[in-house]
């Protein structure tokens, strides 16, 4: 972890005098390089070249869109409407109690988070999006990154022990490779963003450089919603954003379909 050292530089005592801790250029170096490698995992996961099976996904926009309940003046609050109150309460904070059960060895409580998570999904379609892109994300990651603990819940996903949904492999996935969580929740949830800003634009509703306004304007969003996912408890997992709800509902008996959310 980074820690910015205070000024131990007192009256009479130069940078160099006594008392003086000289940093240690081996340990500084190994930590950036570690930091460095995170960074790297972080920025191949939400790539949308990564086939996770993110870009089938409108996250319930397209049933909002089918039902003109959005246009480009209000789709910034919608994506931060499901920002704040749906994925933050939910799948962020799941996120971040898989990632520190993989990081303590304890399976069976990311198991325990991953039915729980997957009891909120209240709708068919989002609990088939979900453990779709879980399983396929944990499948390639655990030939990309060959750690035992993705193959591991890998496997159990395969027997059909858990249900694999997309946040909680992420949580494991991410703890696995060393990915603090903070950044860890960070990077998933700007994944669902730039999904969504995708999904927007096939939709039509709104252009490339309107898109990147959108995914810069709510990164305030991202940053509240990743510290409030970090304080939740498993207790507290669970959505609000009831709209999305309906509009999933109605998008699942949809006669076309360009989204399989």
């Amino acid at each position: 972890m980074y820690r910015e050292d205070h000024d131990t530089t007192g009256p009479g005592t130069g940078a160099s005098g006594p008392g003086t801790q000289a940093p240690a250029p081996a340990a500084s170096a190994g930590a950036a390089q570690a930091s460095l490698a995170h960074l790297l995992v972080g920025l191949q996961l939400t790539d949308s070249a990564f086939p996770s099976g993110f870009y089938t996904l409108s996250h319930s926009l397209e049933g909002f869109a089918q039902a003109r309940a959005v246009d480009s003046e209000t789709l910034p609050a919608l994506l931060e409407s499901l920002l704040v109150h749906g994925v933050g309460p939910t799948d962020a904070t799941a996120l971040a109690l898989a990632h520190r059960a993989t990081r303590e060895g304890r399976p069976e409580t990311v198991a325990l988070v991953d039915e729980h998570l997957f009891a909120t999904k209240l709708g068919q379609e989002m609990r088939r999006a979900a453990t779709r892109t879980g399983r396929q994300l944990l499948d390639l990651a655990a030939e990309v990154y060959g750690r035992p603990e993705i193959a591991a819940y890998h496997a159990r996903v395969v027997r059909r022990e858990v249900p694999g949904t997309q946040a909680v492999a992420a949580g494991v996935v991410y703890a696995a490779t060393g990915v603090p969580v903070r950044q860890a929740v960070a990077c998933d949830l700007f994944a669902f963003c730039a999904s969504f800003a995708g999904a927007a634009l096939r939709l039509r509703l709104t252009d490339h450089r309107q898109a990147q306004v959108m995914l810069h304007a709510v990164a305030p969003a991202i940053e509240r919603t990743v510290e409030a996912a970090l304080r939740r408890e498993l207790a507290d997992v669970g959505a609000t954003a009831f709209a999305s709800d309906i509009m999933s509902g109605r998008h699942e008996r949809a006669e076309a379909r360009l989204f399989a959310s």
